[in-house]
């Protein structure tokens, strides 16, 4: 693999790549010192690089951005999707671009310092990208310490002992510790986030009442139920179906997530189950989508390398319109396991792969994609109105 040599500007390398095969590739460090472990994998987005940081998709996993100049527009308190980050860190083309943003109020190197992420500059990330689409994404340890010395031998043992992301339940790491009532914080240039309290807002009694099962999710989900006229109550992954009646919700939320969907269904499809046997209106995003669809009875599958950008076209079945979307996950469902009650609603144009489904008899509907975006195009922000303007039918 091509990379960067290690002193082109007559500097020593400070970080390296280790693949599980032995392969190392050299570069600059920045951000936190130290190592970790994770898979992995690429994304094409040429903005929202604060909000791809905090997605809690990507627990366990590294970022290799594809656009070279990342830290271009530095970072804010508002450009997240979770109160901390959960990428293990990032790889990045060229090194980390001072700010020029008149948003910003600090530098991403010091951000990634602060936020306890690992990042590498000073590599081929085309290169990366291309290794990663041919055999697939690659577990490997990013190392990252200022005098440039590296046990590989050591570091190698520690890799070959993780044992990746299939079989992995990484949604009980990064979700919610308890019940919560959602503020409905809506964000606007020049103003930030506005609280919208549901204590404050008049029509908040008239509002239908979505509980939200949360496996990691994205803030900007919740904001965009607010604006389509919900209240949200998020909860906990491991949440019982009963404790889920108890909060009377007119509709459930089943949010993306990381990790493996076949682990973390060993809890949620019984939850799902039974919240389908009475009938509950159920709308899922990403992890959520791949939890109905279990529940429903098809399979999910670990992708080759995986869908993340916020360029990816999905055409939907009804009418043939063609969705620009964020995506980002590395399991999906098996559409070839679908039973005979479940339509397939949505696929992807890039490889035909499942991206959403409907169960007939039942309000019950998920996509694979993010329609939130955060960051990414807004074509398919039609889909929470849809789920709200039902309940309020209902």
């Amino acid at each position: 693999m091509a990379n960067i040599a290690p002193d082109t500007h007559g500097n020593k390398p400070t970080a390296i790549i280790l693949f599980a095969d032995g392969r190392v590739i050299y570069g600059y460090g920045f951000g936190a010192q130290g190592h970790k472990i994770g898979e992995l994998c690429f994304n094409t987005s040429i903005t929202g690089y604060q909000e791809i940081m905090t997605d809690p998709s990507y627990a366990g996993q590294f970022i290799n951005f594809t656009f070279p100049h990342i830290g271009n527009v530095g970072t804010n308190e508002e450009d997240v999707e979770a109160r901390k980050s959960h990428a293990m860190g990032c790889v990045v083309r060229e090194d980390v671009t001072n700010p020029s943003n008149f948003r910003s109020s600090g530098h991403f190197k010091t951000w990634m310092e602060q936020q306890g992420l690992i990042g590498i500059c000073g590599v081929d990330t085309r290169a990366i990208t291309r290794m990663i689409r041919k055999s697939g994404a690659p577990n490997v340890i990013i190392a990252h310490h200022p005098d440039g010395k590296f046990d590989l031998d050591a570091l190698a043992q520690d890799l070959n002992q993780w044992g990746g992301l299939l079989g992995a339940d990484l949604a009980k790491e990064v979700t919610s510790s308890g019940q919560s009532k959602w503020a409905g914080d809506v964000w606007q240039l020049g103003q930030g986030f506005n609280s919208h309290d549901m204590n404050d807002v008049k029509d908040a009694d008239n509002r239908p009442h979505i509980v939200a099962i949360d496996y990691g999710a994205k803030d900007n989900i919740f904001r965009n139920f607010v604006k389509s006229g919900a209240k949200i109550t998020v909860v906990p992954a491991n949440i019982s179906f009963d404790e889920v009646m108890d909060l009377a919700p007119d509709g459930v939320f089943l949010s993306n997530g990381p990790g493996d969907p076949a682990a973390t269904g060993e809890y949620a499809v019984p939850v799902i189950k039974s919240l389908l046997e009475r009938d509950v209106p159920i709308f899922g995003i990403c992890l959520g989508h791949q939890m109905l669809a279990l529940a429903a009875g098809a399979k999910t599958i670990k992708m080759h390398q995986g869908h993340r950008g916020a360029n990816h076209p999905v055409k939907r079945h009804d009418g043939g319109l063609v969705e620009i979307t964020s995506m980002n996950h590395g399991f999906a469902v098996d559409g070839a396991s679908l039973p005979s009650n479940v339509r397939e609603t949505h696929v992807s144009l890039f490889d035909g792969s499942n991206c959403g489904i409907e169960i007939d008899g039942k309000q019950a509907f998920s996509v694979q994609y993010h329609p939130e975006a955060s960051p990414g195009p807004q074509d398919s922000f039609y889909l929470f109105d849809k789920f709200v303007s039902n309940l309020k039918k209902k």
